[in-house]
């Protein structure tokens, strides 16, 4: 075989290996991604990318810099994040116990970094509404739309939940509003359980600050992460149980969430049923 037909054969590899998807060359020693450069990133991925010109297939590699030429200082490096294990989950409970009010709460969340999520999210969700409202909605992980705004249900999700609560005589201004995770997972994924008990004691904490008098979950994160369910959040719905939060007992009705609605409108029939129940609750409160 001649040097033509070898360089043939490389370039049609490199070729199939690109349309597979594959950008990435490994190599004997790790490589930390989050501390790569956006130029070393092109660097890494012109190694697999191949030539347009099939008789030269081998990657460009950039000259060393001549003596007379600056370098550019490397920009600093991004924060590692932190592999979720039990250290995490003790510094959101100490976290959560410093906290004594709804801001201190918030600042410290701001400012916490033992949660693998925050480094993807782009900002943290805390809340919305009226913190001293009778009745608390706790949805699941914010979508897109809540991790861009910093406030939970927003967005398409967050029309239908404004239109659900209308619907009972409710308002978005006088109900308050969280989510079980602060954080978005990235790519919209379910959260490990790793993550979920640490973001249990925020949430937990958050509940015990507002001091609502009912909890609404919204889907089956919060049921899971709140009550520790194992059943399908189709099973509990319109069931009241109790969520115990520090020394109190409060009441919990769990619910589909608007995001499971907009994808199987079918069931809207079930959240309205749903909302009767709680109407019928906060009506006996007064």
């Amino acid at each position: 075989m001649n040097d033509i037909d070898t360089h043939h054969n490389i370039d049609e590899l490199l070729r199939w290996y690109s349309e597979a998807g594959v950008d990435v060359a490994l190599s004997d020693e790790p490589v930390d991604r989050f501390l790569e450069t956006a130029e070393q990133t092109q660097k890494r991925k012109a190694v697999v990318r191949p030539s347009s010109d099939t008789q030269n297939v081998a990657p460009t590699v950039p000259s060393a810099p001549q003596a007379s030429q600056s370098i550019a200082p490397a920009p600093a490096p991004a924060a590692t994040p932190t592999i979720p294990n039990d250290g995490a989950v003790a510094m959101a409970q100490e976290v959560a116990n410093s906290a004594s009010t709804l801001e201190e709460l918030k600042a410290s969340l701001g400012a916490f970094e033992a949660c693998n999520l925050k480094f993807t999210a782009r900002t943290t969700v805390f809340a919305d509404g009226n913190p001293s409202a009778d009745v608390m909605f706790v949805g699941g992980a914010p979508d897109r739309d809540e991790d861009e705004q910093g406030l939970p249900f927003v967005g398409t999700r967050g029309q239908l939940f404004d239109k659900m609560i209308d619907a009972i005589g409710l308002e978005r201004a006088r109900v308050y509003l969280s989510c079980a995770l602060p954080w978005r997972p990235p790519g919209n994924r379910a959260p490990s359980p790793a993550e979920m008990d640490i973001c249990r004691p925020l949430i937990n904490k958050h509940i015990e600050l507002a001091s609502p008098k009912v909890i609404v979950l919204m889907g089956s994160l919060p049921s899971k992460m709140l009550l520790n369910s194992k059943g399908s959040v189709m099973s509990m719905r319109g069931k009241w149980s109790e969520l115990k939060i520090g020394d109190a007992t409060i009441p919990a009705l769990s619910m589909l969430n608007p995001a499971y609605l907009l994808q199987n409108p079918e069931h809207k029939r079930l959240a309205w049923n749903d909302l009767l129940v709680l109407k019928e609750h906060l009506g006996a409160l007064k």
